[in-house]
């Protein structure tokens, strides 16, 4: 997901990012702990454990944000502002996913979106935000189509392998 790629911002954008994929993972993990894939199930029930404790944070965070200071609830409301258009593309399914989803092996992620969206809004206006409109929006990360971002995390991600070619942790 392309939200995923984007730079740390500043605390109130970091944390309304958070905030907004940890409802996801909640819900993702949750359901992929029914799959009939042994493996996956018993790795998202191992999640749904994880995700509870970030979700709680990151609700509390944005509540504080939220209903703070003049300035904590202005930098988070244009925070969700920034981020709401990269939220379609969570709930898109392929037609690969959808074979995977109709064999009862992965999560149909459009079916996250109704708890989803009760979940965030209940926390946004508990914290005195408002809903921005859906005015734009954007996807491709999973058609191989990602921000100019991605290089610089993958780049993170691989220097000590590349400086230590070999090597096992």
């Amino acid at each position: 997901m392309l939200i995923n790629e984007l730079p740390n911002g500043d605390f109130a954008f970091s944390l309304a990012r958070q905030f907004l994929v940890d409802v996801y993972d909640m819900g993702f993990f949750t359901e992929l702990a029914q799959s009939k894939d042994p493996m996956l199930a018993a790795i998202a029930a191992k999640a749904v454990k994880e995700s509870r404790y970030h979700l709680r944070r990151s609700e509390d965070w944005i509540k504080r944000l939220g209903d703070g200071t003049r300035e904590s609830h202005d930098r988070v409301q244009k925070a969700f502002k920034d981020l709401w258009g990269y939220l379609p593309e969570m709930f898109d399914v392929s037609d690969d996913e959808q074979q995977l989803v109709d064999a009862g092996v992965a999560v149909d992620r459009s079916a996250l979106e109704e708890n989803w969206t009760a979940s965030v809004h209940a926390v946004m206006r508990e914290a005195t935000l408002e809903i921005p409109d859906d005015g734009w929006s954007i996807s491709g990360g999973r058609d191989g189509m990602h921000t100019e971002h991605l290089g610089f995390l993958l780049a993170e991600m691989q220097v000590l392998q590349r400086n230590y070619p070999g090597q096992q942790w």
